[in-house]
């Protein structure tokens, strides 16, 4: 919708109460009665719509020195207030001079009484409004009383210059919007500090005396407003910066706001930020780039820097001759400036963006290109990997010609840029026309693996998906971001599937739902539109919810709607919304017009956290299907168990391959039963794991599958026989099934030939390993991995160690094979030693799929940890360098763990970018696990000052060293660690979800124990 919808243009700030991302509100209109003044728009910030608690008639004139943002205690006391007195006559007011009687008789004992009550409410009226900061509707009907008067003088926050900073939320005020930015930046890269001028024109769309936008570690040297200078003021706490006028904008006023500014290229990889490599001869070359996503527009140049506020740019870059500026739109021309330098002018962009989509790159990189669809397609890279580009550009443009065509809309800018950068925190970031990747997740050399081209057309994919879902149509704030993730990922699955079928990117995608439900299973998990405020809470909306989730609840409307009304449905949503900003009532709006119960089913999935359990009873032919939340542990503040509206699929022993099996049930209520002939012998429930569920059969059920896998496996297809295998570790976890019962599903396993199934399997018993390694049952670990053997060593043992080109299989043998090598299998590491060997003296490439088990081994050798580390100073295959570097990092040998870990934080041999798969790496290994957590607490002040807190990046860190815990011992020091870092991080959702993964291993790990000693 568009930002300056009048909807949001009338809603008084100071009384909006934040109950973000509840269903529909209520809306109390106290506007009608003439008791209240008219509203002052310019407290209105800028929400997403149905997001709050709207409460119409309270209002403040513009606001003055002396008035201040009410705390939400006061505000919930002025709506308590303000709503009892709505029920007093329109035409009276408790503060209005009532005329004198006109008689002086005598009043009745009943006038006395009515008369004393009605004091006593104009007396507590007065009270409450003395105590009540901020509320100063009053002034329009004349001066208070004086002993109101007195009452508390409005606080706003202070300027750096010590002035009173005329906003006090986080959020911008929307009584102004910009309509084009005029960017010039001039980046110095020998001093690594760059000068910049934003001249920004504005639409005024409502009365008011303020300027407020963002700017944050900027130095603004001149302020000009309409060419006159102003004082410019700054909040620092929310990175705010506004100008104040002694007299209003008025309502349709178009204005210049011009700002000078200084400052210096970060080093934190985000806003605009120095990198640097090494060329071919050694030397460095130092660049810089931008990542703005999500809130660091604001430190390139100031900006109103929130999605809604969309407008047009036109950006000029400096830059010295032999580097290249890149910039979201194609260059218009090239100018000679002082100081021998270049000023390169891009066009003016043809679409309105969001800031975050805004960037900029001045590097010493070539390209490749090509023109598809009226689009130049081009991938940069530095010089020395130009050779590895050729393969993203192919991917790029056949996926570029399937959205044209899949979303019947064209990409609308004339280019399209993919740029390698080699020092990048994402794995990538889809800006407009200008998208950029980390080197790994961009390039890829003619030998690299089937496994490593699938990511690298994973990445393109989804980052290509966004140019609709994100940049064309963009979430009005960071609370519905699953819009733009949920939307690239399921999209990128589709999309992949589609067009390079023989990738098998199916068998991922089912892997990444299942640690979506894993996760989402927490009761420190959010709903998919979850309430996001503080910078920190937006960060981490960065995560499996809004990606993953987000997708696998699209995946499951997708296959419960019939024909091609998913698709007929987005389509229309981009279409009806191009070029504006969206909630998600939106998108189940426009997919109503194929289907009008989708509003009211889909609601359930992204208004609550987690996701529901089906519960399966059988009594002859009637099936009965019950539904409950699928929560690990509760809170004893939530409130009423929870409902969704799940399409529930179902196969029978009679059909159960192919979808012409499938029969549909939609479970709405907490119990439903459908009939079932007495001769099936067993059904399945959520065909194909496509719905967002787990399901317990009951003993009955799982024996009867249980039975069916045993005779013959296929009877299944492999996306059903994982997800048994995933659904009975988590009823395990739950203490809805024994462990007896999961090693009795595992039995069928001997017979398993398909990734799916078995890389579950071993991912939920390796994990087991580990956590009774970390608690010193050793002689337990001993036993389970006999156990593992016994399951799986004769398919390990029938794996190949050459090139293999079929996708599926390299993913079923390198789980194998890892695990095999990681528990010691003395076949695999004589073979994985030879072949390191035959790698080392030039005779041999190794695999794609075998490089990380192959390098670990070797790894494991004083000699072979050396040789390994100066192979990764030298490589320039990036693919080959992470596979490297997770082998330094699981050697068994401290001294060498502890020096990859400060070579990772050093940043200078291994780029610190890496430093969150090294801690990962380290934490996976029994020697390791407790120098990552050390390592972590020790160096925490370090970590956050080169990765954000909130990020994905801190997230990463903080599960991988604490996630294998199961003791109250580490329990404690976890919590009084994380505990103690107050600002630092304790806010953070992470900490919550390390604290409660710990506390569930420990208690599945008290239950289990003394089974698993019986049992094993």
């Amino acid at each position: 919708n568009d930002p300056n919808h009048s909807e949001r243009a009338n809603l008084p700030r100071n009384m909006i109460e934040n109950s973000m991302f509840e269903e529909e509100p209520d809306v109390v209109d106290l506007a009608k009665d003439s008791a209240f003044p008219t509203l002052d728009p310019d407290e209105v910030v800028y929400e997403p719509r149905s997001s709050r608690l709207l409460v119409r008639g309270l209002g403040e004139n513009d606001m003055d020195d002396d008035e201040e943002d009410s705390e939400s205690s006061a505000r919930l006391l002025g709506m308590s207030f303000m709503n009892r007195s709505a029920a007093h006559r329109a035409g009276s007011s408790p503060y209005a001079r009532q005329a004198p009687p006109s008689s002086c008789s005598r009043p009745s004992t009943r006038t006395t009484v009515v008369c004393v009550l009605f004091l006593v409410i104009v007396v507590s009226m007065s009270m409450v409004l003395y105590f009540l900061p901020g509320c100063t509707f009053t002034r329009v009907r004349g001066p208070l009383p004086a002993v109101l008067s007195s009452a508390h003088l409005p606080v706003y926050p202070n300027s750096t210059t010590g002035e009173p900073f005329p906003w006090a939320e986080l959020r911008l005020p929307a009584s102004v919007r910009p309509v084009h930015y005029d960017l010039t930046v001039n980046p110095d890269l020998d001093a690594m500090t760059f000068t910049g001028r934003t001249v920004i024109s504005m639409a005024v769309l409502h009365a008011t005396k303020r300027i407020v936008l963002h700017a944050a570690d900027l130095t603004v040297t001149k302020a000009t407003f309409q060419a006159r200078v102003v004082t410019l003021l700054e909040y620092k706490p929310h990175q705010q910066v506004a100008v104040r006028f002694p007299e209003e904008l008025k309502q349709g006023q178009r204005c210049v706001l011009t700002l000078d500014y200084h400052a210096s290229l970060s080093s934190t990889y985000d806003g605009f930020y120095n990198s640097s490599y090494a060329d071919k001869d050694g030397k460095k070359r130092v660049l810089a780039a931008t990542q703005f996503e999500p809130l660091y527009a604001r430190k390139a140049f100031p900006c109103f820097d929130e999605p809604a506020f969309k407008a047009t740019f036109l950006v000029r870059i400096s830059r010295r001759d032999g580097y290249v500026a890149l910039s979201n739109m194609p260059k218009a021309k090239t100018t000679n400036i002082t100081g021998g330098l270049l000023l390169d002018e891009f066009e003016k962009s043809s679409v309105n963006m969001s800031t975050y989509l805004v960037a900029f790159v001045v590097a010493t990189f070539q390209s490749v290109s090509k023109n598809v669809s009226d689009t130049l397609v081009s991938v940069y890279s530095v010089p020395e990997k130009k050779d590895h580009t050729i393969y993203a550009l192919d991917t790029a443009c056949k996926l570029l010609q399937f959205y044209n065509s899949y979303f019947d809309i064209a990409y609308p800018l004339k280019k399209l840029d993919l740029v390698a950068i080699p020092d990048f925190l994402a794995g990538a970031m889809e800006n407009w026309g200008l998208i950029t990747f980390r080197e790994t997740s961009l390039l890829v050399n003619n030998q690299s693996s089937p496994l490593q081209k699938q990511l690298i057309a994973s990445v393109v994919a989804h980052e290509l998906a966004h140019q609709w879902f994100g940049n064309l149509v963009t979430m009005s704030w960071w609370n519905d971001l699953w819009l733009n993730e949920g939307f690239a990922t399921y999209m990128q699955y589709m999309s992949l599937q589609h067009e390079y079928p023989l990738l098998d990117i199916g068998n991922h995608f089912l892997t990444v739902r299942f640690r979506a439900l894993d996760k989402d299973a927490l009761n420190s998990s959010h709903a998919v539109s979850a309430r996001a405020d503080t910078p920190e809470q937006v960060a981490e909306m960065f995560d499996s919810v809004s990606y993953e989730k987000g997708a696998s609840i699209l995946l499951m409307l997708n296959a419960s709607l019939s024909g091609d009304l998913f698709r007929k449905g987005i389509v229309g949503y981009l279409k009806k919304f191009s070029g504006s900003n969206t909630v998600t009532d939106d998108l189940w709006n426009s997919i109503a017009q194929q289907h009008p119960n989708i509003p009211g089913m889909m609601n359930t999935w992204t208004q609550q956290k987690g996701f529901p359990l089906v519960s399966v009873s059988r009594d002859g032919d009637l099936v009965t299907l019950t539904q409950e939340p699928f929560l690990l542990s509760t809170d004893a503040t939530e409130s009423a168990p929870s409902r969704w509206h799940i399409p529930v699929t179902y196969v029978t022993a009679g059909c159960s391959l192919t979808p012409d099996c499938v029969q549909v049930f939609t479970l709405e209520n907490r119990n439903a039963t459908l009939k079932l002939s007495k001769d099936v012998k067993w059904l399945k429930l959520n065909f194909q794991s496509t719905g967002f569920y787990m399901v317990d059969y009951g003993t009955a059920g799982w024996a009867a599958l249980i039975e069916a896998l045993t005779e013959n496996c296929t009877v299944l297809p492999r996306e059903d026989r994982a997800s048994l295998i995933h659904n009975m570790f988590a009823l395990s976890r739950l203490g809805r099934v024994s462990f007896r019962q999961v090693l009795n599903l595992l039995a069928y396993v001997v017979n398993e030939t398909e990734a799916a199934p078995v890389s579950e399997a071993l991912a939920q018993l390796n994990t087991l390993h580990l956590q009774l390694e970390k608690r010193n049952e050793l002689d337990l670990a001993a036993h389970l991995k006999s156990y593992i053997l016994e399951r799986f060593e004769a398919l390990m043992m029938n794996q190949t160690w050459g090139e293999e080109p079929c996708v599926s299989k390299q993913e079923l043998r390198e789980a194998l094979l890892q695990t095999a090598c990681a528990l010691d299998v003395p076949d695999c590491l004589q073979k994985a030693s030879d072949l390191y060997r035959q790698y080392a003296n030039g005779s041999a490439r190794v695999p794609g799929d075998l490089q990380r088990v192959v390098f670990s081994v070797a790894a494991r050798s004083e000699d072979g940890w050396a040789e390994l580390m100066q192979t990764y100073a030298q490589s320039s295959d990036d693919a080959q360098k992470r596979k490297i570097l997770q082998a330094l990092a699981s050697t068994r040998d401290t001294r060498h763990i502890a020096r990859i870990l400060i070579e990772g934080l050093r940043g200078e041999l291994v780029q610190t970018t890496e430093l969150p798969l090294i801690i990962s790496a380290v934490s996976g290994g029994f020697a390791g696990s407790l120098l990552a957590w050390d390592f972590t607490q020790q160096n925490w002040d370090a970590l956050i000052k080169k990765f954000p807190v909130g990020s994905f990046a801190i997230q990463s860190i903080i599960m991988s060293t604490t996630s294998h815990f199961s003791t109250q011992t580490h329990l404690d020091q976890v919590r009084n660690f994380l505990g103690s870092l107050k600002k630092r991080g304790s806010q953070m959702r992470s900490v919550q979800v390390a604290v409660e993964t710990i506390m569930l291993n420990q208690r599945w790990m008290d239950a289990n124990l003394p089974d698993l000693r019986h049992w094993l």
